[in-house]
């Protein structure tokens, strides 16, 4: 967790870097605009978490960070993109939990999200709330269930092997349904078919929330442990209607492997740093984000974990992508 102590300790030790005995690289680091690569589409609530840290984070270093958005694949070009850039700290993943599915949704990968890619800090976790068009008549997860087994619905995804991907894939099993999933290329477009109903339901973060108070799109249920403190009235999924549900998503910072520890602590430092910007937290809140850091190590053992996690869910459900 992030602590007023360990803010002040690493924002000086970044500060005080370059007068000790860093190697070169490090000395120098970031010399120029540093590349934060985003692995959705612009708009979506991915997009808007990793832009809200870029601003601290390019206050902190005094050089620009970039976004970059690179989709497809659902999430894999970004991370390939990084996993082969030059270790120099100047290109940084703002990965998901995509990350941990890759390795067993995919027949094939170019990269190996262990072996390739250097953990830097976790960002933020977050639940996945389930969102219906207006038009659908479900207003509770049991009516949306019963509704589902007696009509053809589609189930909406950011990308093939996204988190709500997985989320919406473990709820159709869970719950025994039959559903047709329909992958786009990021959030933004789902938002633009979900209004409509031209698809059926979709998990997403709490971003999604504002338009449930615009009434444009309706929310049954919230995949988190318990309710969120952004949508108290929203009941858990698993208390209102199919027990033992939970799904908690992630997104965190990574860089290439060969990266200098140098580097990837003046990285974390910044990761911290950007967390505790008190501008950024009423925002983060609406989104029902939680931040929390971590250290490099920390990360790294929480990914390896979530790869077993999810290894078993897709073998089970018989999941993979060419």
């Amino acid at each position: 967790m992030i602590t007023r102590r360990r803010i002040v300790e690493l924002t000086a030790a970044a500060a005080l870097a370059p007068f000790t005995t860093l190697s070169a690289s490090a000395q120098v680091w970031p010399s120029r605009f540093v590349r934060l690569i985003v692995p959705l589409a612009p708009g979506g609530p991915t997009d808007v978490a990793a832009r809200l840290v870029a601003e601290p984070l390019s206050r902190m270093w005094n050089q620009q960070v970039v976004i970059e958005n690179k989709p497809g694949g659902g999430t894999n070009v970004a991370a390939d993109l990084v996993a082969k850039s030059a270790p120099d700290g100047h290109t940084i993943l703002y990965g998901t939990s995509s990350l941990a599915v890759a390795p067993s949704l995919y027949r094939t990968l170019s990269y190996d999200p262990v072996a390739d890619l250097a953990p830097v800090s976790h960002l933020f976790s977050f639940p996945f709330y389930l969102f219906v068009p207006n038009t659908l008549p479900a207003r509770t997860v049991q009516e949306f269930i019963a509704h589902a087994k007696s009509h053809k619905l589609t189930m909406a995804s950011p990308g093939t092997g996204s988190a709500p991907h997985l989320t919406a894939e473990l709820f159709k099993r869970m719950a025994g349904l039959d559903m047709t999933h329909v992958p786009y290329r990021g959030a933004g477009p789902v938002l633009n078919d979900l209004i409509p109903g031209r698809v059926d339901m979709y998990f997403a973060s709490g971003s999604l929330l504002e338009n449930v108070a615009a009434k444009q799109i309706r929310v049954l249920g919230v995949s988190g442990p318990k309710r969120d403190v952004a949508a108290p009235d929203v009941p858990t999924i698993a208390e209102a209607g199919l027990p033992g549900f939970e799904v908690m998503s992630w997104q965190a910072l990574f860089v290439p492997a060969k990266t200098s520890s140098d580097i990837v602590n003046k990285i974390n430092a910044g990761a911290v740093y950007a967390l505790a910007d008190a501008t950024i937290g009423p925002k983060l809140q609406q989104m029902g984000y939680v931040a929390s850091s971590s250290t490099p190590d920390e990360l790294g053992k929480m990914l390896k974990v979530e790869i077993g996690k999810w290894a078993a869910l897709i073998k089970d459900a018989g999941l993979k992508v060419e």
